[in-house]
């Protein structure tokens, strides 16, 4: 193999502008603090886009020699994607709902037929169109009125996720002059077919601050304000159940929520607590004809199921349906009229268990050794059919209908990989590693059959663990181009996540957050003991969060990873969750800790990256961010490469993407992110050898 000769060509410079911070008697000088000028001036800001600027040319001249090969592989991971694709049909109040692409084309087109399948398409949003000459478009929160007459939507053109709601006249096709800014881009209509209620966002910081209600055909500067949030840790949505009987207010931190309800068909009438929000509680409400069900972890880590009446919704009413368990976490409950699906998680894999009301209940079966199983779109309450979603690392995505009472399924569509696919062609794999503390922790894997285990293959190891939020082993048609070429593809399962219960996520949280990184090193360690790979083709990538967990092992053991790959990574942890100007920070606290208290501010210290870059040897990286990103602010990524630029030792390269145009999600048509992709892809095979 012949090794990629890396252009001797310079690396820019970032200015220093010494900027000092004390705190808690420690004082910290920050020699790139000025790169936050774009996020607080904006355009006044030349300074910050030139060096990002700067950065970007850099990679594509570090990039040059594989241009061709990043051609081809953008051609080769498009060529897999179906272009002239529909959805499996949804229905919901007298229509069939789905999206269609057609050949070519970057985005849907959203449509419905009346009664029958057989009826004439309606295009009710034709994306193609709206997006046609913009960088960036995206269109959420499809909300279709009770009459079917009207829609509301919204939509995105930068991707800093601040929604303008529009309504359509789906009768006329008219786009009705009320136009709805700065919001979350969640219509909910109550049963007047004119209210609608939606979340208003605080312009500067992002956060969702206020529950309001439009007259259709009114100026929005008139809204009401039907709630105010003034806890600002809380993330605020609105909400319409299933039923289409009640609309909910959500408020919820990372360890505490309230539910408020209104009945939909009175919605000049307030909104009322279903339950006070209580200090670590948690709970969810999910309404039955006859009662409510509620999932909550009080008294119950785990999460357990109970029930209360209709009209005494308080915990005093509450009673035990389904009981904590200490080695199954209850994550969901969906509701029909006839049968709830529970899901759940065991071992770290979900399951599916049907439960006719006051009957018998069954779980779905599943094969593989590492699988996602998910509840799909069922917005019929009266369906006696449950539509689920099924997936592996080499199964594509799968619909299936499920009938509830005689567990008859159906295949509704799987994923088409274009080009053809065999899935005997793969192996996939469940192992597990021993952290440094003895705990178990879960790797999904899968590679090419013919794979030899003698620590040669390439492996790329990809994890994200915060949040409470599982990493699940699902099908990527893109995967394939790192498989076909000797790569062993391998998710780290570890702490932060919850795919091993709820005590999962909180041991890799606040200060044990220590855990979420020496976890992912200790599964390195593991694929290259068990001849996986070795340190020379072993490479890490992460995004956003688990770009956080990039930065952290690069710190604490540089010498593992032959190459870095992090995705707007939040690498800045103190800085940012000392500036409650930007987006997310105090819905944050109780995920990382509040800095201005010195015992979170000294632990937050002895990780963060931004914090803890030293002189010594780094590995290869390529590393991703957005100029409009909300959840991730540019200048975090910015700042982080400008000091490893300056501190690090070693000859290995270091290379920045800004995209000038996107925000924390990447680019929005349904192919230009497959550039992305090849980028990722050509870096690896670059530090690999591998030239076609």
């Amino acid at each position: 193999m012949e090794t990629y000769k890396w252009p001797d060509a310079a690396a820019p410079v970032a200015e220093i502008k010494p900027f000092v911070r004390t705190l808690h008697g420690d004082t910290v000088t920050d020699n790139y603090y000025w790169m936050i000028d774009y996020f607080k001036k904006g355009k006044d800001s030349t300074k910050v886009v030139d060096y990002l600027t700067a950065e970007n040319k850099y990679l594509d001249t570090m990039m040059s020699g594989t241009k061709t090969l990043q051609a081809d592989l953008f051609k080769e991971l498009k060529g897999r994607i179906k272009e002239k694709d529909e959805s499996v049909p949804v229905f919901k109040n007298g229509y069939y709902y789905y999206t269609r692409n057609e050949e070519g084309k970057q985005y849907a087109k959203y449509c419905r037929k009346k009664g029958t399948l057989d009826a004439k398409e309606e295009i009710l949003l034709d994306m193609d169109a709206e997006a046609k000459g913009l960088p960036y478009y995206q269109a959420s929160g499809f909300s279709v009125s009770p009459d079917n007459k009207m829609m509301a939507f919204g939509v995105d053109k930068v991707s800093r996720r601040q929604y303008v709601i529009h309504i359509k006249n789906l009768e006329t096709g008219e786009v009705v002059k009320d136009a709805i800014s700065n919001t979350q881009g969640d219509p909910v209509w109550a049963m007047d077919n004119k209210t609608i209620f939606y979340t208003s966002k605080n312009e500067v910081t992002l956060l969702s601050e206020k529950i309001k209600k439009h007259q259709l055909n009114s100026d929005a500067k008139q809204d009401v304000t039907v709630y105010e949030e003034k806890d600002k840790s809380n993330y605020i949505g609105v909400g319409k159940s299933k039923s289409g009987k009640y609309i909910f207010i959500y408020s919820q931190a990372t360890l505490s929520n309230e539910i408020k309800m209104l009945d939909a068909s009175t919605p000049d009438q307030p909104f009322k607590s279903f339950q006070p929000r209580q200090k670590d509680m948690l709970y969810e409400a999910i309404p039955l004809d006859d009662k409510f069900l509620i999932l909550t972890n009080w008294n119950a880590k785990n999460f357990r199921l109970m029930e209360c009446p209709l009209d005494k919704t308080g915990r005093e009413n509450w009673k035990e349906v389904i009981p904590h368990r200490k080695d199954v976490l209850l994550e969901g409950v969906e509701e029909f009229k006839t049968h709830i699906v529970i899901t759940e998680r065991k071992n770290g894999l979900t399951q599916l268990r049907v439960r006719t009301t006051g009957g018998p209940e069954h779980n779905i079966a599943f094969e593989e050794p590492t699988y996602t199983a998910m509840v799909g779109a069922n917005p019929d309450y009266d369906s006696k059919t449950l539509r689920y979603v099924y997936t592996s690392l080499t199964t594509p995505s799968s619909t299936y209908d499920y009938n509830m009472d005689t567990k008859a399924k159906k295949l509704m569509k799987q994923q088409e990989v274009v080009g053809g696919y065999n899935k005997d062609d793969y192996t996939s794999e469940r192992l597990y590693a021993t952290a440094k503390d003895g705990t178990k922790v879960p790797i999904s894997l899968v590679y090419k059959k013919g794979l030899k285990k003698d620590g040669k293959a390439p492996l790329l190891l990809y994890a994200y663990g915060s949040y409470g939020s599982s990493t699940d082993p699902a099908f990527n048609s893109s995967r394939l181009s790192l498989l076909d070429r000797g790569f062993v593809y391998a998710i780290a399962h570890i702490r932060g996540g919850q795919e091993m219960g709820r005590q999962w996520y909180e041991d890799g949280k606040l200060m044990k957050k220590m855990n979420t990184f020496t976890d992912f090193i200790d599964c390195g360690k593991y694929l290259i003991d068990e001849k996986f790979t070795a340190k020379e083709h072993l490479y890490a990538q992460g995004g956003s969060a688990g770009g956080l967990l990039m930065g952290a092992i690069i710190n604490l053991a540089p010498d593992m990873w032959h190459g870095i790959i992090a995705q707007v990574p939040f690498v800045d942890v103190i800085n940012t969750m000392l500036d409650e100007s930007i987006p997310l920070t105090t819905n944050e606290f109780d995920e990382w800790g509040n800095p201005k208290q010195k015992v979170a501010y000294d632990y937050m210290k002895s990780y963060s990256p931004y914090e803890n870059i030293e002189k010594k040897a780094y590995p290869n990286m390529l590393v991703t961010t957005g100029l409009h990103d909300s959840q991730v602010q540019y200048f975090e990524p910015a700042k982080w490469v400008a000091k490893l630029r300056a501190a690090k030792t070693d000859k290995n390269v270091l290379l920045l993407k800004t995209n000038m145009d996107f925000g924390h999600g990447g680019a929005s048509g349904r192919f230009d992110y497959l550039k992305d992709v090849a980028l990722n892809y050509s870096f690896l095979f670059a530090l690999e050898g591998i030239s076609k």
